[in-house]
């Protein structure tokens, strides 16, 4: 599991000064990268060994609005692991209060010929996955 930390930025507000709902995705993203950087498997250095871990399928529920200065935590957790996807699910809580829930499908691919192909994830990488998923 873990935990990023932040406070809504004014920019991520719509008119009626409610977090703009695409926001979440991106928070979801960049929360699966740290949670990679964490247990060993920084998309970067996945990236310059020709992986790529793109977004599948991604869905959330809200539950209640954040606001602008809103300190916000967001869990993520690697909830499955197959032979060629992972999914983490992600919540996000306002002062303990769950705000949103959702969830990414993320593919292990590379490029081969000119075409994105998905690929067995190593042994080694999916024991690390593994250990890193909730039991």
């Amino acid at each position: 599991m873990h935990e990023m930390r932040m406070r809504v930025q004014w920019g991520e507000t719509d008119a009626a000064g409610i977090v703009f709902y695409p926001n979440y995705f991106r928070w979801f993203d960049t929360a699966t990268h740290e949670y990679f950087r964490m247990i060993g498997l920084s998309i970067r250095e996945l990236q310059k060994k020709g992986v790529i871990t793109p977004i599948l399928s991604a869905s959330c529920e809200f539950e209640n609005p954040l606001y602008y200065d809103d300190e916000i935590v967001i869990t993520s957790e690697i909830t499955e692991v197959r032979n060629k996807t992972i999914r983490i699910d992600h919540t996000v809580r306002r002062a303990g209060i769950v705000t949103g829930r959702g969830h990414e499908w993320r593919g292990w691919v590379v490029e081969q010929g000119g075409k994105l192909q998905a690929i067995p994830i190593p042994d080694d990488v999916l024991e690390r996955l593994r250990s890193a998923r909730v039991s």
